[in-house]
């Protein structure tokens, strides 16, 4: 609201100006309930892969909408929610957020790039039934748990190979 005009005003006004916040001379701790006291994050049962920026896999997912080679009866929302677990979990090893090798590996691994054999699709159907749905969490779990740690640290291309080569080397059955 502008002042009335019998009201002085300085002749020149101030203007603000950035000021830099108080200096901390002690280091960050973390002593807060939710911090995580050790490095890293916590892992085990159903705790899942957590790392940082993890819903840009989702725009990287959808790259690959369209491109899946999928069986008659396999949905597209369920192979890419699968692969996107899978993917989290290969980020998270490396501790940083998902990127496009991440997601090619997961859906690699699982046949859905091409190069699936008919015993591979067999396999993974029953997995991959309806685990797009949030209430199938234990069974997207067990998707991600078959592809061992080892696998994921692996490049694209080793993990082509090997998918060509047996696919059952991929995982831990």
């Amino acid at each position: 609201m502008a002042a009335p005009e019998y009201v002085p005003q300085p002749a020149i006004k101030h203007v603000r100006s950035y000021e830099s916040p108080p200096r901390r001379p002690e280091p960050w701790r973390p002593d807060r309930p939710g911090d995580v006291e050790e490095a890293g994050f916590a892992r085990g049962d159903r705790l899942g892969s957590p790392g940082p920026d993890q819903g840009y896999v989702y725009v990287l997912a959808r790259r690959f909408e369209g491109q899946l080679q999928l069986a008659s009866d396999e949905n597209e929302a369920d192979a890419l929610a699968g692969a996107v677990a899978v993917a989290l979990k290969r980020a998270s090893l490396f501790g940083r957020a998902p990127i496009l090798p991440d997601v090619t590996v997961a859906l690699t691994v699982w046949g859905f790039l091409g190069d699936a054999s008919p015993d591979m699709i067999a396999y993974r159907q029953p997995l991959f039934a309806e685990v797009a749905n949030p209430h199938h969490y234990p069974e997207l779990r067990r998707i991600v748990d078959l592809v061992p740690d080892e696998v994921l640290r692996l490049t694209p291309e080793q993990v082509a190979d090997k998918h060509r080569a047996d696919w059952r080397t991929l995982l831990a059955l």
